[in-house]
Order: structure tokens, then sequence, then C-alpha cells
């Protein structure tokens, strides 16, 4: 299973170790469940798809902007600055992080459907790089938080390509019906060109696209910049120039069972530029400024979640044949995917080797919820036991970013590891925390 786990992971003896670190300490001086993460892993990560970008692009190369929807927090934004790459905001919250980190605004990009007028003030007031629009609405209001401010907004448009890429509903974006950007097809983008030029304090400075999320092949990319690039081939043909960039979105794939392909840095990064630039020659195009936005693919691999188990239960299945059911100290609360999307993990054994045999066995939480289930179909010793360590690799995504207190359960910690030390760089909550907000 190496492919689903970060690079300063291994089994020594049948335990789990994350920079020389047993699992069994981990749960002991931090806790379970608690999300820990591999900080040079995620670092490497970063700096890979930095160097990647400028290596295939080179002058041409825009900026890496690492989504911070994946996860945030103060510390991994001051990791991503580290890195030299830029930051992805969809909200007034994930922008806040990035202020408290000391982000600069200058490399800051920001996202959403529907931005509210404070979040738009707050953006250009800061000197927010870019602010991508999404809607007919939000371009008078970007325009009007501007010249109140006496400032030029860089913009992008997004644009909706309308083709179909390979992943579950839920996360893909660039079909037709979803609530995210402006149809090409249909004219709603033409449209906003014109409503854009209507106003001095917006500069259209190009377009973006973010087809969907864990894509596993590179052709729907490919697809994607023809139709952008045609496009931004319309936009010269009407008015004498060419818009100097293009934002290709992120939504590259990991691994999360054995066997799962993944689209790293050096794959996506190269097969990009070939089809960006073959585009370009077929339009007549000068190569376009190109920037993208992992996040899953930076942060995704870099992070596990340990559990201790509660309990164990062997189920009878209508067929005759059995299951055993391994509840855990989390679920729901800590990994909604599962739940919202049908998302599939692995998971391993972390404090012991067991040489039993394995058996059919479902991972689940300890919600008031059928749906809590964290694995729904997985072979595992037959002799997981309560106070045993299981540890789900792949989970920096979504994870944390998307966690609740369902049931009045206090969110876990991030713990980053590094050097054989680790530290928490967000507290677990507590039940003081719950309370906090009752008036």
């Amino acid at each position: 299973m190496a492919n689903v786990w970060s690079s300063n992971v291994d089994f020594k003896n049948g335990e789990l170790h994350l920079s020389g670190i047993p699992a069994r300490t981990l749960a002991r001086d931090f806790g379970t469940p608690s999300f820990f993460l591999d900080e040079a892993d995620f670092r490497v990560r970063a700096r890979a798809w930095g160097s990647a970008l400028t290596d295939s692009f080179g002058e041409k190369a825009g900026t890496v902007y690492y989504a911070a929807k994946a996860f945030i927090c103060v510390e991994v934004a001051r990791w991503v600055a580290d890195s030299g790459i830029g930051l992805d905001v969809c909200t007034g919250g994930e922008l806040a992080v990035a202020l408290a980190a000391g982000f600069s605004p200058s490399k800051i990009e920001l996202h959403g459907n529907n931005k509210s007028v404070a979040e738009i003030n707050r953006a250009v007031q800061v000197g927010v790089r870019t602010i991508v629009i999404d809607s007919l609405f939000e371009i008078d209001r970007v325009a009007q938080v501007a010249k109140d401010q006496g400032r030029r907004q860089r913009i992008l448009l997004r644009l909706t390509p309308g083709i179909e890429a390979h992943t579950h509903e839920s996360i893909a974006t660039a079909h037709e019906d979803v609530k995210f950007g402006f149809s090409i097809a249909s004219g709603a983008a033409w449209a906003a060109i014109l409503a854009v030029r209507q106003h001095p304090s917006l500069e259209l400075c190009g377009f973006h696209s973010h087809i969907g999320s864990q894509i596993q092949q590179m052709e729907a990319f490919g697809i994607a910049a023809e139709i952008l690039i045609s496009f931004l081939g319309k936009y010269r043909d009407e008015f004498s120039e060419q818009l100097p960039e293009l934002d290709l979105g992120g939504g590259y794939g990991i691994a999360y069972l054995p066997g799962d392909d993944d689209l790293p840095a050096n794959v996506v990064l190269p097969a990009l530029y070939d089809a960006v630039q073959s585009s370009c020659q077929r339009h007549g195009l000068e190569l376009p400024q190109v920037s993208i936005e992992p996040g899953r693919a930076i942060v995704g691999p870099a992070m596990f979640t340990l559990y201790e188990v509660g309990t164990t239960k062997e189920v009878i299945l209508e067929s005759g044949a059995t299951r055993n059911y391994v509840s855990v100290d989390g679920g729901m609360s800590d990994n909604i995917r599962p739940s919202l999307y049908g998302a599939e993990y692995t998971a391993a054994i972390a404090n012991r080797f067991s040489a039993a045999l394995s058996r059919s066995t479902r991972v689940v939480g300890k919600h008031c919820e059928t749906g809590d289930i964290v694995i729904r179909d997985i072979d595992l010793a037959e002799d997981v036991a309560p106070g045993d360590l299981l540890a789900v690799p792949a989970t920096g995504a979504y994870g944390r970013s998307m966690a609740s207190n369902y049931n009045h359960v206090p969110r876990p910690p991030i713990v980053a590891v590094l050097n054989g030390k680790g530290r928490v760089i967000l507290r677990r909550e507590t039940e003081a925390d719950l309370l906090a907000l009752d008036v």
C-alpha cells in the first residue's frame, strides 16, 4: 500500500511509523482520533508543483495556487508561502487565515460562486491579486467596490466549457447544469465579457476553468484547454487584442486505494503544456500565462487519520455470510466524504503486526447514523480488537476542512510531524469550545 501513504510513513514489525515515531507513541501523545500531517512530504509536493509549472511553461508560467478549500490553517498557509506558490481562497474565512499567516495578498486569488459584498470589499482592500468572477451580479459588485476604493481590480471570468469529466456528480463542475461559471455554449460567457468591458474599474486578464475533482486522466484537461483557448481566439478576433492569462484550475486525482492511479506534477504539467501549445498554434495565439490550482494533490497524500477501535461486532448478512463491523472513535464528523459521495479509503492496523486471516470488514464511526461509514468494504485481520489503532491514509484533503460537530463531537487536531517530532498546529476542540457559542 506504499502509494497511498506519505513519503515518511513506513511499517516496522507491523507498526506504522511517521518520521520514525511509532503509532502507539503518536496516539499516546496526541490522542485519537487525530490527523497526522507529514510536513516534509507536504513541502516537497508544494515545491514540486511550482517547479513543474516553471519547468514546463518557462516564462509563460503563471502561478500555482494551493487550493485552501482542501485544507488550510495558519501554519499550513505559512508552508505554502515558504514553498513559493500562491493561495486560492473561496471565502472571507479562508482569506482571514491567509492574512493571519502573513501571506502576501499579491499571491492570493479569490474564488466563490456567491461572494458577499463584505468579502469582495475585504479582498479589494487588502490587494488580492485576482478575483475570479462567477456571475453577472458579481461583475457589478466587484466593479462598484473597486470604484469606491479607487482601484482597478484584476479579474478572471470563470467559464463552463461544457465537458463531462469522469468523476462523481457532486464534484464535477464543468458540464452545463452546475452552479459555477458562465456557459460558453449558451452565450453567457460572451455576455459576461461585454458586461465587464463596461466597467473601467475592472481589468479582464483572462479566463478560468475548473472541470472537477479527483480526475485521474489528462484527456479532460486537454479538451478544456482547447475550448478556452478557442474562446481566447474569439476574443482576439473581436477586440484585436489577446487576453494574457489562463487558469486551468485543479482537480488532479490522488491514490486512495492500493493500485489507484494519480496525477503527479511531473505528469500533469508537461501534458498540459503540450495541450496548450498545440491549441494556441491552431488558433494563431501566443501562449498565455498559465496558472493551476492543486489542493488535494498536495495535502491529500501527506496526511492520515489515526483512530482507536472501540468495539467489534459480527453481523450475519441475508446471504448467510458474515461481516465484521469495527467501530472507531471518529467517523462522519471527521470524514464526511464516504457518506457524501461514496468516497473509498483503505486502512491498516497501525499498532501491531497481525498474522490472522483477513475477513470482510466494515469500518464505521460512533455517530447516530447508519450511513456513518468510514470504509464500506475492506478485508482486515479477523483479530482486530478494542484498543487497536487503525490508520486511514490520504485524508489530508476535505477531512478536517469538511469536519463537523455532529452529535457534539469535538473536531480532531492536526498534528504536524517533522524530523521525528510532532507538534499540534490546530488543536483538538474541547467541550468548552462546543459550549462557547451558547448565549
